[in-house]
């Protein structure tokens, strides 16, 4: 999460430790005062922190030195007292430059770049006569003081100028997890309009938003709007915004960035801004949904065709972005919402998983706080979710697995037959013993890939396992289909 040189003011929150799954943390070149939150000493997935160039004052917390940091950054600051012995180390070097408080246990006075020794600065004191230590004690009380009450006044101020803007805004406010948006919430605001809108899901109305100057361009952002049937009870508030914080500091080529959001003061709206997905949803393009407007379309003939090797290319970026949120993110991230409307795909079919759980949360305000509180669309909830609510990721394992069943047979979720779901058709097909060529996608059925998409049926029925421990995990998954797509890939050239 960078936050650098953006004017920033006040006290850092010790709410941002609640942020756990962060690893990057830039908060330098702002106007930040007052001391370093302790509470930082337990973002233990933590690695790099950089608060440089700010009015931090006071000691540096001794919990910071339990943080295995590859990058530290707290120099040009105000602090004073004694650096703790677990950051007096090398690897942070120069980690506290322009502190003149600061000192260091160590032997000589080069012992940490531009910090002096404790010792030597006692001596030094000491034999010029100094400043005796109850002056000393009284300056700092007295300096402590004065901190405090600028702290407090530039606190007002900030406060008075967020409830002149929330008024001007009709009471919206918007939280960003990217550095220089280029728009604001007016601009936002402005463009939810019939004219923007682009379809809704069990969530929410999307709008498809042009905005000037994002990034130095003109760019298009996609805004969902999420309607609550009631007002939200005030933990449920809380876990939609730690869990839109997590999903804010999310970098992952195969998950779409969550840019902002917006809350408005007097209801449970949210407004939800991501990255425009120029190809709409892998829905859209396997069951002739409407396609976005100026969409591309694959090496087939065939407008709205996705070719096998579109397919399997489609399946290995959405089976990474679920395995980083397994395997990579601690602890685990379940999305709870697998389904081909929430794998988009960008104007090189390029795959992002998107629209996580945190919007159902909103939806369901008032009702029991039960997994089959969850809305997903039938065909894609495993069965232990509508018994337990101990769950694990091994719910997005089944709805994937019925995402490659769609990919490989070109049926939805919901089309079995008798059989009610895809995966028990699919479950019975297998189970038959017989070739599936028949059951694959006729767009697909005879283009040389036969192996290659029975190989990823196969694995789809696995997935789809009624029992969650006979599933198998996103990192093996992700295996297997790269195998399958660097078969694909060879086929393809001869």
């Amino acid at each position: 999460m960078n936050f650098s040189g953006n004017q920033l003011s006040g006290e850092i929150p010790r709410s941002v430790a609640k942020l756990r799954l962060l690893t990057h943390l830039d908060l330098s070149k702002n106007q930040l005062a007052g001391e370093i939150p302790a509470e930082l000493g337990a973002m233990r997935v933590l690695n790099a922190l950089d608060l440089s160039s700010n009015k931090l004052s006071g000691d540096i917390p001794p919990p910071l030195a339990k943080l295995k940091l590859s990058s530290l950054n707290l120099s040009s600051n105000q602090l004073d007292g004694q650096v703790p012995a677990g950051l007096a180390i090398a690897t942070y070097d120069r980690s506290f430059l322009d502190n003149p408080g600061l000192c260091h246990a160590g032997l000589g006075p080069g012992y940490l770049t531009g910090v002096p020794s404790c010792a030597a600065g006692t001596q030094a004191a000491s034999s010029s006569g100094g400043v005796s230590p109850a002056f000393r004690t009284g300056l700092l009380v007295a300096a402590g003081a004065l901190l405090v009450l600028i702290v407090a006044l530039v606190f007002f101020l900030h406060d008075i100028r967020k409830r002149k803007r929330a008024a001007q805004d009709g009471g919206w406010k918007m939280t960003s997890f990217q550095t220089n948006l280029g728009f604001g919430e007016a601009d936002i605001l402005r463009a939810i309009t019939r004219e923007n809108f682009v379809g809704s899901g069990g969530s929410g109305r999307v709008y498809r938003v042009a905005l000037p100057a994002y990034n130095g361009k003109d760019s298009v952002v996609a805004v969902k709007r999420i309607r609550s049937a009631g007002k939200v009870e005030e933990r449920l508030e809380r876990e939609f915004e730690s869990e839109v914080g997590i999903l804010g500091g999310i970098r992952h080529k195969n998950i779409v960035r969550l840019l902002c959001c917006l809350s408005h003061a007097d209801s449970a709206d949210k407004l939800l801004v991501y990255d425009y997905m120029d190809n709409g949803s892998l829905d859209g393009w396997l069951h002739r949904r409407a396609l976005p407007h100026g969409a591309g379309h694959s090496a087939s003939s065939d407008e709205g065709y996705l070719d096998w090797p579109t397919r399997i290319r489609v399946a290995v970026g959405a089976a990474q972005g679920l395995c980083y949120m397994h395997h990579e993110c601690s602890p685990p991230i379940v999305h709870w919402n697998v389904k081909t409307s929430n794998i988009l795909l960008d104007s090189e079919f390029r795959t992002k998983v998107a629209d996580f759980g945190v919007a159902t949360m909103l939806m369901q305000a008032g009702t029991p706080d039960t997994m089959s509180a969850f809305a997903r669309s039938f065909g894609y909830i495993a069965p232990e979710c509508g018994n337990t609510t101990g769950v694990t990721e091994k719910v997005d394992v089944y709805s994937f697995g019925v995402v490659l069943l769609e990919l490989t047979t070109g049926r939805a979720a919901h089309d079995g037959g008798e059989d009610g779901s895809l995966a028990e058709w699919a479950r019975h097909r297998h189970e038959s013993g017989g070739s599936i060529d028949g059951a694959t996608d006729s767009r697909i059925r005879n283009a040389g890939f036969s192996e290659e998409i029975e190989f990823v049926f196969r694995l789809g029925v696995m997935c789809t396992s009624a029992s969650p421990s006979s599933r198998p995990t996103m990192k093996y998954v992700l295996q297997k289909l790269l195998r399958c797509s660097e078969q694909t890939h060879k086929k393809g050239k001869v």
